[in-house]
Parts: structure tokens; sequence; C-alpha cells
């Protein structure tokens, strides 16, 4: 199969991500499918009652102990039709002040990597994270409480119906594959999950908080974005 080069370009990208321009080589490896639960729900038309109903569940949630920590809970933001879908990890202490996803350095960081493929978080996109509230100390969230939070994603993924979702961290994959493994094994290659009917691609890569304490790594997720965005633009 031949490889993708695409030479990276975007001034803004480079700016913001500090990486020298280059030649992408993507070689197209085998997909992996997300086992298909049987809870999954059907892809529905969802109203903007329905979002405000789910998003007032996740706010009065108690299904973990997360709960008792918070502030308040971080249902997610963005257009509720979005072609991508970017998954975290948990939400931070900035977060948990303003109630929405990404927000600080780590926000700043993500928001140029999306205005490197020029998207923006209110146009084409919708932000979520694994779990919706804040794990104490910013601690990386447990598969328990993930597991206790899944339903919650699992009904955005179907109103949303995103051409592909960016799961950004460990715990974001797990979240939307269902496997525990590392992000280097993960990454570099098209998963899909299983929603009702849908097969929808799941990119892994590194979450932005990582890349603030590991730069050098900049360049692995600027691969990992050209490859979401060749699969969402192939997508139906």
């Amino acid at each position: 199969m031949n490889p993708i080069r695409r030479e990276l370009t975007q001034t803004q990208w480079l700016n913001a991500m500090g990486v020298d321009p280059f030649w992408i080589v993507e070689d197209q490896p085998p997909a992996s499918t997300a086992p298909s639960t049987a809870e999954a729900p059907q892809a529905q038309v969802e109203s903007a009652s329905d979002w405000d109903a789910l998003e007032g569940q996740i706010r009065s949630c108690k299904r973990c102990d997360l709960c008792q920590g918070r502030k308040q809970a971080v249902p997610g933001s963005g257009d509720r039709h979005a072609d991508w879908l970017l998954v975290g990890e948990a939400p931070g202490a900035e977060e948990d002040m303003s109630g929405l996803p990404f927000v600080g350095q780590a926000g700043k960081l993500l928001d140029a990597m999306m205005a490197a493929l020029d998207l923006k978080r209110d146009q084409r996109v919708y932000l979520a994270n694994a779990v919706k509230c804040r794990p104490p100390e910013n601690r990386t969230p447990d598969s328990r409480e993930i597991d206790a939070c899944n339903a919650f994603l699992d009904q955005q993924i179907g109103w949303i119906q995103p051409k592909v979702i960016l799961a950004l961290g460990r715990s974001a994959a797990y979240a939307v594959l269902g496997q525990e493994a590392s992000i280097q094994t993960l990454r570099g290659r098209v998963h899909y999950r299983q929603h009702g009917d849908q097969k929808i691609p799941v990119i892994v890569t590194y979450h932005p908080a990582y890349l603030l304490r590991q730069p050098a790594e900049k360049w692995k997720v600027w691969q990992d974005l050209l490859m979401a965005d060749s699969t969402q633009n192939s997508a139906p």
C-alpha cells in the first residue's frame, strides 16, 4: 500500500508546537476493532432538550466517589453534530472550576493543534472526557471510574455520530476502545469503536498535558493528527 506523504508547512502549528518542517510518511497499518457491546444504543435524532437532560444527569451523577470532591462535573462542549470527537482523560483543576473541558495551558495547546487543521472547538469539533469529574490531585482515573462514566460518553458518541474519534491519553483510549494498553502500543494505526451498526474510526495519541512535559513527542502527535484528518476525510 502506498504511503501518504505530506509536508508540514502550517505556520501556526510550527509556532505553537515547536516542530521543524519535515516530511511525514504514513503507512496504513492494519485496523483493529473494539468489541461491540450489547448496551450500545442505536443512533437517533436528538433534541436540545435531550442534551440538556443528559448534561443534567452528568452534573448530578453519583455513580462513583469522584462526585464527592468535585466542584462541578464537566459534561463536554462544542459542536453537537461534529465530525471530530476529541476525548480526554478527566477534568483538571481549571476545568473543575469553569465547567468546561480543556482549559488552561493544555487547552491552549489543543487549540493550536486543532488550528493546524483549520478546526475550532465550537466548529466541527466536540470535546469530552473519559470521566466527567476531577480525580483528587489530578490523578489518572481508574478503570472503575471510567466504566461508571462510560454510559454518558456512549450516549454522546451515539448522538454526535462523529466521523473520527481522537482519544487523547491512555484513559481516553480505554474509555473509547475498552483496551488497557500503552499509547505506544495503540498509536500509529486506525482502530474502530463499534456503536450499534456504526463503526467509528478511532485514532489514539498523547494528551496535550503530556506534550507540555515532553515537547519532543509533538511530532508524533502531528503524525496522528494527519492520520485522523485523512481518515475523517474518507468517511462517508
